[in-house]
């Protein structure tokens, strides 16, 4: 990702939590200025305050950061999501310039029309089975923990970050089939509101491919596993950043920014 981008389209950050990759989300916004400023749901995990709230200083650096850059000319627009859902309250609000927005459209630069929204009302467990959908939160916090030992390991032997969790859960079946059912769903709605296109967050997988009805479906990933976002350049092409493959430094942490402790 060379050129300064249009439009940066992040979600799933999940702020509070223990395996939020804060750091590197941290230089991310740091390094990166844009005309629009989407965060598409779960950026704060509230869930977490059931079990002990996780608030390093560098999440409040992360905080500032974004209202510094609402303050000086960015438009940002924050779509609550299922983690952050108490947000959802405050929709229309504007916080120093920060818009709360229960969806919104955002037109490119090349004119199309996409729909952007966190995803989760098209997820039947989270919609009709709360209780099953806090059981499989604190089984993929186990398998994060899992994750983060492995890394730990991994960072001796001297090799980069690798999440074992986003390759486990892609080549589970059941994952694999309950990715394709959402991202159709979803791609279902963007056609039946008329728009080119819609990006979403939720499922943790960074995605941008046309599906039927030609519609062109995005998904921001997430801040947890894999450290991705979706950008918009000034001609309106849409593309999929791998954080740690963007950056041009040595993607292992500086001292200071152990983001796996």
């Amino acid at each position: 990702m060379n050129a300064r981008p249009r439009a940066v389209f992040l979600s799933d950050t999940h702020l509070g939590a223990k395996d939020a990759q804060a750091a590197y989300l941290f230089e991310m916004l740091k390094r990166v200025e844009c005309d629009y400023l989407y965060l598409v749901g779960d950026i704060v995990d509230l869930w977490k305050v059931r079990s002990g709230w996780y608030w390093p200083q560098i999440n409040t650096n992360i905080v500032q950061l974004v209202m510094d850059k609402a303050r000086n000319g960015t438009q940002v627009i924050y779509i609550p999501g299922n983690h952050d859902e108490t947000f959802r309250d405050y929709v229309g609000a504007d916080f120093g310039g920060i818009e709360v927005r229960f969806d919104a459209v955002h037109e490119t630069a090349d004119g199309r029309r996409f729909l952007i929204l966190h995803g989760d009302e098209f997820d039947a467990v989270v919609r009709s089975n709360r209780w099953l959908a806090l059981v499989g939160s604190e089984a993929y916090l186990f398998l994060l923990r899992l994750n983060r030992w492995f890394n730990w390991f991994r960072r001796r032997l001297g090799f980069p970050y690798w999440s074992l969790a986003a390759f486990l859960k892609h080549r589970v079946k059941n994952a694999v089939n309950f990715i394709s059912r959402f991202e159709e769903t979803v791609a279902r709605e963007a056609h039946r509101r008329g728009v080119d296109g819609v990006i979403c967050g939720h499922i943790h997988r960074a995605t941008l491919a046309p599906m039927d009805g030609g519609v062109l479906y995005g998904n921001c990933g997430d801040w947890v596993e894999s450290c991705t976002l979706l950008t918009e350049d000034y001609e309106g092409a849409l593309e999929v950043v791998h954080w740690l493959d963007a950056r041009d430094q040595d993607p292992a942490p500086r001292q200071g920014e152990d983001i796996c402790a």
